[in-house]
């Protein structure tokens, strides 16, 4: 489970600031742009990255808190 809950919180992250940095450069950095490409989130990809990087914040502090795998 820890290991599922920090690739999920990569996931998270690099959607959030890969979207964040294609708001930011108008579109030249679009390398991890998911969030830009669906049409659904037209006018809230800025709030929609920032959910995303909070969730991976917390997903990651998930991650670090379980106890299952420690070794």
């Amino acid at each position: 489970m820890k290991t599922f809950l920090g690739i999920l919180c990569f996931i998270l992250l690099s959607q959030g600031v890969g979207g964040l940095l294609h708001e930011w450069t108008d579109g030249w950095f679009d390398l991890w742009s998911l969030v830009a490409r669906v049409s659904f989130f037209d006018g809230y990809e800025v709030y929609v990255c920032a959910v995303l990087i909070v969730a991976g914040l917390a997903m990651g502090a998930a991650a670090g808190a379980s106890k299952e795998g420690d070794a």
